[in-house]
């Protein structure tokens, strides 16, 4: 059921619908696959350090955003953008949310390349909602219609809102079927329009997999196999993608970038890279390297304060901007967190400045929220809510949280 909106369109922010936020504009820009290059990153670090506030921060989907961008500023930061190759449609930029895995393989990355192509070919998907996720491969998030490769046949499933729904496609018809995914949406959507605003994710369509999937199947040709009731996608453990990392055959150096903030020094050195991967855990990699090569990296990276080793107190912790960024925000988030923050292995945790709990992670985790009076620490994301929870002063907050995280 479609929640009361205002608008048709969300609003998400991007490199050119920028987000007024207390300190500032913010402007999002989106990196399809999470795949950028060395030379991308320099371009990003200058335009921050000339019309934000010097900072990039890693986003839940494996996007960066450049923060305190003053309005006078906003046509010079898209023109850099452009000029750097990350704005390759000014229509279409809002609607280019593709996720992939981390390690994703050749192959992958080529169709990762030509959706985003093709998505900003297609008029008609400029109207997509900016949260509208497409997925190719498995990954940690909840996207609205995803490929996954199928090892026994080379085929494709297509899932819809996580649910398999039986449709297969060939290595060839992918990107034909997640555009045709997308349009069915829109479709099922505004069938669905009972007045006022239209849905923004396919999960708030009243049946909207079964629906959609149909639609999609219709337009194919496709006949839907009998498959067994979905089980949940396995993706990499975020803790298996710091230090030397392989996979697919490939090696990598990954780091964990503390609180999702990147700047200075660090941006620097990572501006050597050929090919980076920024991941959904405010990580980054560098990819497409030899053994040797994953080993230097990752020594150049933990030179410069990145985390490379599965024992620091920032493994799995991530926090919303919190104040001064976020007027709605009820704290410094990122402050209290640093001020708490210990190791612990356990659940991820995810602190926020108030119950809108911006960059939650998909899966379960542990949340910390600002109350005005202390931070309330629950579980989420597996329907085990607290009640009641009482609010903790950030002193205590440390072995509260530890606690939380192995239960």
């Amino acid at each position: 059921m479609t929640p009361l909106r205002r608008s048709d369109t969300d609003a998400c922010p991007g490199a050119l619908r920028l987000h007024a936020a207390a300190d500032g504009l913010l402007a999002r820009v989106r990196l399809p696959g999470g795949l950028l290059t060395g030379a991308g990153l320099r371009s990003l670090r200058e335009l921050a350090e000339s019309f934000g506030d010097g900072r990039l921060e890693l986003t839940s989907r494996a996007n960066l955003q450049l923060r305190a961008v003053q309005a006078e500023h906003a046509a010079a930061l898209a023109a850099g953008l452009r000029a750097a190759g990350l704005l390759p449609s000014e229509t279409h930029d809002p609607v280019r949310n593709i996720a992939a895995p981390p390690l994703a393989d050749d192959e992958v990355r080529r169709l990762v390349g030509a959706l985003d192509t093709a998505i900003c070919a297609d008029p008609g998907l400029a109207a997509l909602p900016g949260k509208f996720l497409f997925a190719i491969g498995p990954v940690p998030l909840a996207a609205d219609v995803a490929a996954l490769p199928q090892d026994r046949d080379g085929s494709f499933a297509l899932r819809f809102g996580g649910q398999d729904t039986g449709l297969r496609v060939g290595a060839t018809a992918v990107i034909g079927a997640l555009l045709a995914s997308a349009h069915a949406f829109l479709a099922e959507r505004e069938a669905q329009r009972t007045g006022g605003a239209a849905a923004w994710r396919l999960r708030e369509l009243t049946d909207g997999p079964a629906r959609v999937s149909a639609r999609v199947a219709r337009a194919l040709g496709v006949t839907p196999a009998a498959v067994p009731a979905a089980t949940p996608v396995e993706v990499v453990d975020p803790a298996d993608l710091i230090g030397v990392v392989t996979g697919n055959g490939q090696f990598a150096a990954g780091a964990l970038v503390p609180l999702g903030r990147l700047e200075g020094v660090p941006a620097r050195v990572l501006e050597d890279a050929e090919r980076l991967v920024v991941t959904p855990w405010r990580g980054v990699l560098v990819a497409g390297l030899t053994a040797a090569a994953a080993a230097t990296w990752t020594d150049r990276m933990a030179a410069v304060g990145l985390v490379v080793a599965a024992g620091s107190r920032w493994t799995g912790v991530s926090a919303c901007a919190g104040r001064p960024g976020c007027a709605k925000s009820l704290a410094d988030v990122r402050a209290d967190a640093d001020a708490a923050t210990r190791f612990s292995d356990g659940l991820p945790v995810h602190w926020v400045g108030c119950e809108r709990a911006c960059g939650s992670p998909a899966g379960t985790h542990i949340r910390v929220e600002a109350t005005g009076s202390g931070y309330t620490v629950t579980r989420r994301g597996d329907g085990a809510v607290t009640e009641n929870a009482q609010p903790v002063p950030v002193p205590a907050l440390g072995d509260v949280v530890v606690g939380a995280r192995r239960t």
